[in-house]
């Protein structure tokens, strides 16, 4: 049997010798490249044609856009201090080599700014995979985006994805819930607001992230790291039955009602068509019918959990009225003036939208339609709901407002497909009243609701059995574990008397009043390799919730274990990831933290602070970069280093700040060392077994207020690659 399928895979070779079915890549922009599906689909054509969701006349062009290579977006992570030098990189540089550029008798178009984006933080362009490996310098182009990518300074991120975080307003002290969280380039725009002021580096709010897949977590995980915040958690549960977690205020526990949440729902992705193209060959009506009431119940326990005054944006990436203002009107019906709908029109000015529909029609997948719920035979009615179609009173149907949902159409400045609508909670929803003013609930689901299909809930109130220990937050009890995948190491916070703390305490001088209590590890037993620490606040939520919550991961590294540090007193360095955070140096032998402070006056050096975590030893200093930085620093003070196609750097010459070039073999050993080490690796585990960071070295004669970074000897090092330690 192998023999014979290995034989029959051999002769479905196409003649690119690529395996029949195989995708090529190359023909379409970034993301895509399914060239050999047919982007046809009658069905599609006539559900949406007859729904009119598109203006009259603009069908054919709504759907050549449909038809259309997904432009590549890319977001420049904005609260960190080195925005601006990202920016004027891209602007000053890659973008103005795109500007002249031709590739097989082709002008490149030049990257724009998304409009309606703030700060010019974000931008689009047309280039292809195809066109990328074309031309050297649009190669150099994509490596660019790729190491900063992966150093948390920019995400590749779909232009119509980031719309649903702006519109939350989020403010320092907010209380954020992401439901459907993964992949997580939303989740990293929360984060982002959360820490808009760089010098509080650790706000009063916090973001809990969420998704039901266990796997996807991880990818989650990845994501949020980049941005090294102690203020999010990421937890596995399914959202429609997410548990209701405490906090202790006062010597009691009050219920956590979040000040934001957002509710990305899963969905049918029709708008996604210019992207996953498989969705031209899947679409049908069907699989918006079987998503409805998945989206409703998350939808209602967002609301349920959301705080007076509070709001949330409910969003997915369907242009299906089923999936979209039928839930919205759903919500608003059953919330008996409890949620309202806010206008959101002068939020985001300059981008383009069609107002929320009013009224809409049911199709099943072979063609039939219904105008009203008193129409659908009892056959259908597991298959059809009455929440599937727009209220029948006028009167109530136009206090909704449900103009003010947002449907973003691609032709219209050429994205994908998305809807957006923003919830305001003006009282407590009906199910939820303590005077049981209302016999109310909600759709399918009651306060302890039953749980969806294959998803057992987790109980607001736990398992008296289950005895927490102090200073602990981990998963529920092995019995438990089944539901939820991989085990995870708990969380356990550091107490008074811990001795592990006086030794860093002392070594780093750190004040009396110092949160130690906020620092935790992942391990009872054994050395402790890595000391996190989170937020005073996700602190009070770890442990308070430790019997309900699945945590997969929280908090930022601090500290990571040096053994050859306890000939100066203290076994732990510090960890690159908390440099902007901790400023802390000491005079003695041990870790340091090396500061880059900007001349104004040099304007061709970098204008933001640089902070770099290290090692004095006697006679040497020492970096400790992580991989995914190396790239990052290097270009901040002027140096690219750059791989061709086979891994290999590229050894001919890298160009100097005045255009002229200087010998790659100028560079020294600590250089290479600095070089991208491969694609992004998707972490698995609550420890990492890898080395996250190598030292690059350079000698000192005792002591001395300059290091010596990469480059020794040269005018470029002297010019870019001095850090002052201060």
């Amino acid at each position: 049997m192998g023999r014979k399928n290995r034989n029959r895979q051999r002769a479905q070779q196409d003649r690119d010798g690529r395996p029949e079915g195989k995708r090529n890549r190359d023909d379409a922009g970034w993301g895509a490249g399914y060239s050999e599906i047919i982007k046809e689909n009658k069905l599609f054509e006539h559900y949406y044609t007859e729904l009119k969701i598109v203006p009259e006349g603009e069908f054919e062009e709504f759907m050549e856009a449909m038809r259309e290579p997904l432009p590549a977006t890319i977001r420049i992570t904005g609260y960190k201090s080195h925005a601006k030098e990202i920016l004027h990189t891209l602007k000053e540089k890659y973008f103005k080599e795109v500007q002249d550029l031709e590739v097989d008798g082709q002008k490149i178009e030049a990257p724009q700014p998304l409009s309606w984006y703030p700060d010019e933080l974000a931008w689009h362009t047309n280039l292809s995979r195809k066109i990328l490996r074309k031309s050297p310098l649009l190669e150099k182009f994509h490596q660019f985006l790729v190491s900063e990518t992966e150093s948390g300074n920019i995400s590749r991120q779909e232009a119509v994805s980031m719309i649903p975080p702006l519109l939350l307003k989020i403010e320092p002290q907010h209380k954020i819930l992401d439901m459907c969280a993964a992949p997580g380039s939303k989740t990293a725009q929360l984060i982002e607001m959360l820490h808009s002021d760089m010098d509080v580096p650790f706000p009063e709010g916090f973001v809990i992230a969420n998704d039901v897949d266990n796997k996807r977590c991880y990818l989650l995980v990845h994501q949020a790291k980049r941005l090294n915040s102690p203020c999010i958690m990421v937890v596995n549960h399914d959202a429609s039955s997410i548990p209701r977690l405490h906090l202790e205020q006062d010597g009691k526990k009050d219920v956590l009602f979040y000040d934001r949440i957002l509710c990305d729902v899963p969905c049918s992705g029709d708008g996604t068509m210019r992207k996953n193209i498989d969705v031209w060959k899947k679409w049908t009506t069907s699989n918006s019918l079987h998503l409805h009431g998945l989206q409703t119940r998350i939808a209602v326990r967002g609301v349920e959990q959301l705080a007076v005054g509070g709001r949330m944006v409910y969003s997915t990436c369907s242009l299906n009225p089923i999936e979209d203002e039928a839930v919205i009107a759903a919500l608003l019906e059953k919330s008996e003036g409890a949620l309202e709908l806010a206008d959101a029109s002068a939020d985001l000015p300059g981008l383009k939208y069609m107002p929320g529909i009013t009224s809409w029609k049911v199709m099943t997948k072979e063609g039939q339609w219904f105008s009203d719920w008193s129409e659908v035979p009892t056959s259908r009615h597991t298959q059809i709901r009455p929440t599937m179609f727009p209220p029948t009173d006028p009167e109530k149907l136009a206090n909704m407002k449900l103009e003010r949902c947002m449907r973003i159409l691609p032709h219209h400045q050429n994205t994908g497909g998305f809807f957006v609508a923003v919830l305001v909670k003006k009282a407590p929803m009906p199910w939820n009243r303590p005077d049981g003013s209302s016999a109310g609930a909600p759709m399918e689901a009651v306060e302890g609701e039953t749980p969806a299909e294959g998803n057992p809930s987790v109980p607001d109130t736990p398992d008296p059995s289950e005895v927490k220990k102090d200073n602990v937050c981990g998963p529920p009890p092995p019995k438990k574990m089944k539901l939820f995948g991989f085990k995870e190491d708990p969380f356990v916070f550091l107490t008074e008397d811990d001795p592990i703390f006086p030794p860093i305490q002392a070594f780093y001088n750190l004040s009396p009043d110092f949160p130690k209590l906020n620092v935790l590890t992942r391990t009872h037993e054994g050395k402790k390799r890595h000391l996190y620490m989170v937020s005073k606040e996700l602190r009070n939520v770890l442990l308070n919730n430790s019997e309900r919550m699945k945590v997969i991961n929280t908090g930022v590294k601090v500290w990571s274990r040096n053994t050859d540090g306890e000939q100066f007193g203290c076994a732990f360095r510090l960890a690159q990831e908390v440099g902007h955070m901790l400023f802390s140096l000491s005079p003695e032998m041990g870790s340091i933290v090396l500061r880059y402070l900007p001349d104004p006056q040099d304007l061709d050096a970098p204008q933001c602070p640089i902070d770099l975590c290290g090692w004095r030893g006697k006679t040497s200093i020492r970096a400790f970069v992580p991989r995914n930085e190396r790239l990052h620093y290097l270009r901040m003070v002027g140096v690219e280093v750059f791989r061709d196609k086979q891994g290999k750097r590229k050894d001919g010459s890298t160009e100097t700040q005045e255009g002229s070039t200087k010998d790659a073999a100028g560079l020294s050993q600590e250089a290479d060392l600095l070089e991208q080490e491969g694609e992004e690796t998707e972490q698995t585990g609550s420890e990492s077994n890898t080395n996250d960071t190598e030292p690059v070295s350079s000698s000192c004669d005792g002591p001395t207020s300059y290091l010596f970074y990469v480059v020794q000897g040269t005018d470029l090092m002297k010019s870019h690659l001095l850090l002052i330690l201060h």
